[in-house]
């Protein structure tokens, strides 16, 4: 491959990687309300190490052209991200409520999900998102091509995995600056994570009202 073909699609990465959205959303409430962020974003390095193989072995264009899978996909990542938002917020308020404002309030180390929810939620919040897999239907292709010597699944899986190794390293420095600066003011610490339930739910809408209008 050539080598500025994969700089430039590395800054296009970077850029993507750094606009809010529900990774966003879910790296913040994971950072401030638990001692690590690595499961949080191990799940969501997962969703999307899951969208690149499907993508390189040509079945994420299948589903792009089925109106129905896409429409099902979308509902069904839509859902999930209310869900999980709505549950955070839930959690955030009765935290809230049960501190009575002290500020000695903390969940545990789990942030009230154990290391593997919080991992099988990332991934859900990556591989559940149907824009991700239409960006990198997208995307990806636009940086390959078919004159040079790797084949086209092993162009795609390379520039899937330096998307992947962006958002580990855009997400870990997000969740831990996040939680050295929050860890210490529990009160804003749920008032963060419960914004941050609110964007999920917020986004989640946003998808299924784009599919049901569409």
């Amino acid at each position: 491959m050539a080598v500025t073909s994969v700089a430039a699609f590395w800054a296009v990465a970077a850029l993507l990687v750094a606009v809010p959205g529900p990774d966003w959303a879910f790296v913040l409430s994971s950072g401030v309300r638990t001692q690590t962020v690595v499961p949080a974003v191990s799940g969501l390095v997962l969703g999307y190490a899951g969208i690149t193989v499907v993508v390189a072995a040509g079945v994420g264009a299948l589903v792009a052209r089925s109106s129905a899978a896409l429409s099902a996909l979308t509902i069904v990542g839509g859902l999930y991200l209310i869900w999980h938002g709505a549950k955070t917020i839930i959690r955030e308020s009765a935290a809230g409520k049960a501190s009575g404002g002290q500020q000695s309030s903390d969940p545990g180390p789990g942030g009230g999900f154990s290391s593997r929810e919080v991992l099988a939620r990332g991934m859900g919040v990556s591989a559940l998102n149907p824009k991700g897999l239409l960006l990198f239907l997208a995307l990806l292709p636009q940086f390959t091509s078919a004159r040079w010597d790797w084949p086209l699944a092993a162009q795609l899986g390379l520039l899937g995995l330096i998307f992947i190794a962006t958002c580990a390293l855009f997400y870990l420095c997000l969740g831990s600056f996040a939680g050295k600066v929050l860890h210490a003011r529990p009160a804003a610490a749920r008032i963060i994570s419960g914004l941050s339930g609110v964007a999920m739910v917020v986004i989640g809408a946003v998808l299924l009202i784009d599919r049901f209008i569409a």
